[in-house]
């Protein structure tokens, strides 16, 4: 084969990949938008905080009735303080609680749509972006391209993913802006670290230096101390911090992976890249509330906690507090849908009457629906159980130990939180983690192609079929109930 043919071939192959990265998000944007189309947009704290920093205010006129039930109006939003003065009168202004990026994202729809900005609409285009970035970011492994395309598909319809961008309100709106960043981070991290890749799957030869030390050899520009790439990766990945604060917990992946040649130079480099938009952050919440963590927080906690005492919150505990940890670590993992429900949690009855039926789809008296606090992992996503054989090789793969070290921080902070998220399908506080995940999951699946390639494709596809299936359910039952 001449040099020509070889670049011919490897033209047509970055065709047919961007082909079908370009299908799929195609694919994905049609599922999303058509899973929820008539968005109501109600929850749409982020649109509010757009709106009134082009009023040049850090807080939001709150509570704002409707008059005559028309007009945009936000007095039935929660997660919001109201800002009282020193008499203790309510000033018509509220503070929210949440990272500011996602509204940052808004402002300029908000600039030319008002408050009529829909929220939704653009969880839905952005979520599909964020499949795109997957199997970009998938892209970088040393995975066979069938793999690729069945891991990015899982994680698009067979994960929260898909109940997040259709939902689109103010919580997922932050998750989609957040994985989406994360995805990139972690995909620029893996292009430029050949060695981590492609020591996940395969041993070094002989003699090889050990990458996990650190003593790695170094790149010839590796003279400087710090590396400009790894800047940007720690760039973006603090930027998705400032959509969801407990990404943070996954940074010691880009200590372990990326570009710098060694562990304590990519750490820094990370390190400076994500101090830039955390900074701002913190700057942010000193110039509109005074202190370094937004207190807002705390004060939704207690008013929460005192609340919401069916959903096991207990006043007395702090909001991350270990001993949340065994209920909301079930939850997480094995939480089951309800079965045979008389009413739901927020007041829905069901099942009405003596001569109620009930049927698989029915509203009014339903045989199973999904759990409104939330889902296991195990019961919503099985197909996550592929990376299982990655874990093999966590003692002699960078990427690999990363990944889980990535995972089990971010987890062990969520799950010590006192709220998993309510009212959702399936447990959404995973999309986290979910780009080390996917890594794990596409690793596993390589693993288990190369040596069982028959019967780890019927594996594959039939859990990757069963996630897709279980959260189509999810989606409908949403629909029905108006989650």
């Amino acid at each position: 084969m001449t040099a020509t043919d070889t670049t011919r071939d490897e033209r047509g192959d970055r065709a047919y990949t961007v082909v079908v990265g370009l299908a799929i998000v195609a694919v994905m944007l049609l599922v999303y938008v058509g899973s929820n189309v008539e968005r109501t947009n109600l929850y749409n704290h982020f649109v509010w905080q757009a709106s009134a920093w082009l009023d040049g205010q850090t807080s939001i006129p709150y509570p704002v009735v409707a008059q005559n039930g028309v007009g945009p109006s936000n007095d039935y939003l929660n997660d919001v303080e109201e800002i009282v003065d020193a008499d203790g009168i309510p000033t018509g202004r509220g503070m929210l609680p949440f990272p500011p990026l996602p509204a940052v994202v808004l402002l300029p729809f908000v600039a030319v749509f008002g408050l009529a900005t829909n929220e939704q609409l653009l969880a839905a285009v952005l979520g599909a972006l964020d499949v795109g970035l997957a199997y970009w970011m998938l892209g970088r492994l040393r995975i066979g391209s069938g793999v690729r395309i069945l891991v990015t598909i899982f994680f698009g319809v067979g994960t929260v993913m898909w109940y997040t961008a259709e939902k689109g309100s103010t919580w997922y709106f932050a998750h989609v802006i957040a994985v989406g960043l994360a995805l990139a981070a972690v995909g620029l991290a893996l292009d430029r670290d050949r060695d981590a890749v492609e020591r996940a799957l395969d041993d070094p030869p002989a003699g090889a230096s050990d990458s996990t030390s650190g003593t790695e050899a170094v790149d010839a520009g590796s003279r400087h101390l710090i590396d400009r790439r790894q800047v940007l990766v720690g760039l973006l990945f603090g930027l998705a911090c400032t959509a969801r604060l407990t990404v943070v917990l996954g940074a010691p992946f880009f200590v372990l992976v990326g570009s710098g040649g060694s562990w304590w130079r990519r750490g820094l480099s990370a390190g400076l890249g994500m101090a830039v938009p955390i900074g701002a952050l913190v700057a942010y919440n000193l110039v509109a509330t005074g202190h370094v963590f937004n207190p807002v927080y705390d004060y939704l906690y207690q008013a929460e906690a005192a609340g919401y005492t069916f959903l096991g919150y207990v006043p007395s505990w702090a909001i991350e507090d270990p001993r949340y940890i065994p209920q909301n670590l079930s939850l997480m993992l094995i939480g089951p849908p309800a079965v045979n429900l008389t009413s739901l949690d927020f007041g829905v009855q069901l099942c009405a009457g003596s001569d109620a039926v009930r049927g698989w789809f029915d509203r009014g008296c339903p045989i199973v629906i999904p759990q409104t606090v939330g889902m296991g992992l195990l019961w919503t996503s099985p197909a996550y159980l592929l990376g299982l054989p990655a874990l093999l090789r966590i003692g002699r793969s960078r990427l690999v130990a990363a990944s889980v070290v990535a995972i089990l921080l971010i987890t062990l902070v969520n799950v010590m939180h006192f709220s998993q998220g309510w009212v959702q399908f399936g447990y959404r506080f995973s999309l986290d983690f979910v780009p080390f995940a996917l890594v794990l999951t596409a690793l596993g699946l390589e693993w288990l192609v190369r040596r069982w390639p028959g019967r780890s494709a019927a594996l594959a596809g039939t859990l990757v079929a069963v996630s897709i299936a279980v959260n189509l359910w999810g989606v409908y039952w949403a629909s029905v109930y108006g989650w």
